[in-house]
């Protein structure tokens, strides 16, 4: 209960206030734990940040992927693949895993990130099969206008987010039929 409670913490300090704020003396006091206890669970931020990673990851593409099945075409599939990961930019989860991403990490951490962001590629890439002569390549192209999408929400840009979010279905859906 006090490790869930740790990744909690991490999970408000990095979306409230990014990547600096993510300190053991941060966790130690948004748990009521002492700072050698934290130490105890993690030995290292990074160590947090990697377990971060391995517990709200899957959960993300978790809803993606649930997002895409309800759907029965291959363009539906994309078009959920791109509005699920965009409805999750204001979720806790994610910026949390947005702060991760835009730090300095060690490459454990990194290559965690990186395993995760090839696991939600690899969930279109069936999907694209059917519309692209080259699924993969699309597939990376396609999470690269998500990703896009995703700073500029992030970054509060000048467009409401349900702006950002169609343009970006509509730019998959085009650029996807090769």
């Amino acid at each position: 209960m006090q490790r869930a409670a740790l990744l909690d913490a991490a999970r408000s300090l990095l979306s409230e206030s990014g990547t600096e704020a993510l300190t053991f003396p941060a966790l130690a006091e948004r748990t009521g734990l002492a700072r050698s206890s934290v130490y105890e669970y993690f030995r290292s931020r990074a160590a947090v940040v990697e377990e971060l990673c391995e517990v709200d990851f899957p959960v993300w593409a978790a809803e993606v992927s649930a997002a895409m099945e309800r759907e029965s075409t291959a363009e539906g599939k994309v078009e959920a693949y791109v509005r699920r990961q965009l409805s999750l930019v204001g979720d806790r989860r994610h910026r949390a895993v947005v702060a991760i991403s835009a730090s300095e990490l060690d490459a454990g951490a990194r290559e965690k990130i990186r395993a995760a962001h090839g696991g939600l590629v690899a969930m279109i890439v069936e999907a694209l099969g059917e519309m692209h002569a080259e699924p993969r390549l699309a597939a990376m192209l396609l999470q690269g206008v998500v990703d896009a999408a995703v700073r500029r929400i992030e970054l509060g840009a000048a467009e409401e987010p349900s702006a950002i979010t169609e343009a970006a279905v509509a730019m998959a859906l085009r650029g996807v039929r090769g």
